[in-house]
């Protein structure tokens, strides 16, 4: 039996400027400005609507000093989908810029590494460096969803549904997965934080927040090798992915890419 095809799409919601130094680990001896994009995916055939992670909220971006062009729902109502109908939520990892808005998607089941909620709620969490980028009440939010029953653990590499898996690719946290969709081009794999740049995965560049720079440095070659070419990789921060990726539409330009097709360039 054929598997089935996902259109996939990554949405922009939001941006920062940060500098080379300060992104990767032996950035830049010059510390060259670096943009940084955030993105929510949705992947999406007849049969059911599936959204990889759901951004921040306004007011944690603003605390970061992270710009907020627009709420990552508003960001899936321009192709049409509507957060509130979502049923199945994939949570690449618990850092704020992707687990942000629970409360938005009420319908939704959440899709999650056993290790990323070992080690959100364990020792690790008792060390600041470590946990500057979780946010208490959004972890709070995720064990009452637990409490809930709308949450569902996975253990490694797992088929989520036909055409859909999760696979575990450690270092930028320890229990973060990335996504491989099967589409009409073949297997795109959304990388979340196992790459947040492509030069990541060309070139080996680590980015500074890490639990662990040999296990993301390993995650680096496992994309690879999940991916039929660096073509089928989509790295989870980098601007460049509105400019390979056309948009849906031209007025959709610089906000939202498709890509289940061909990069054009």
């Amino acid at each position: 039996m054929a598997l089935p095809e996902y259109e996939v799409f990554a949405i922009k919601y939001g941006d920062r400027v940060g500098t080379r130094g300060a992104i990767f680990v032996h950035g830049d001896p010059h510390d060259a400005p670096l943009p940084m994009d955030y993105f929510v995916w949705v992947i999406r055939n007849e049969d059911r609507t599936v959204v990889l992670d759901i951004g921040f909220s306004q007011a944690e971006g603003e605390r970061r000093g992270r710009t907020y062009h627009r709420c990552p729902t508003e960001g899936m109502k321009l192709i049409g989908a509507d957060a509130k109908e979502v049923e199945h939520v994939i949570i690449s990892h618990m850092h704020y810029d992707h687990v942000g808005n629970l409360d938005l998607f009420p319908k939704a089941t959440f899709h999650i590494q056993d290790e990323e909620m070992a080690y959100v709620t364990g020792r690790a969490m008792t060390h600041k460096p470590l946990r500057h980028s979780f946010v208490l009440s959004e972890v709070v939010q995720m064990v009452t969803a637990i409490y809930g029953d709308r949450v569902v653990f996975h253990d490694g590499d797992e088929e989520v549904f036909p055409g859909i898996s999760v696979h575990h690719i450690p270092g930028h946290t320890r229990g973060l997965q990335s996504v491989k969709v099967h589409t009409k081009r073949g297997w795109v794999v959304l990388a979340s934080d196992a790459a947040h740049y492509y030069e990541s995965i060309t070139d080996g560049s680590p980015f500074q927040t890490h639990e662990n720079i040999f296990l993301m440095l390993e995650g680096f070659r496992r994309l690879r090798k999940l991916a039929p070419s660096d073509d089928h990789i989509v790295p989870g921060h980098d601007p460049e992915v509105l400019r390979r990726y056309a948009a849906p539409s031209p007025d959709l330009e610089g906000i939202v890419a498709r890509l289940d097709e061909p990069p054009r360039h």
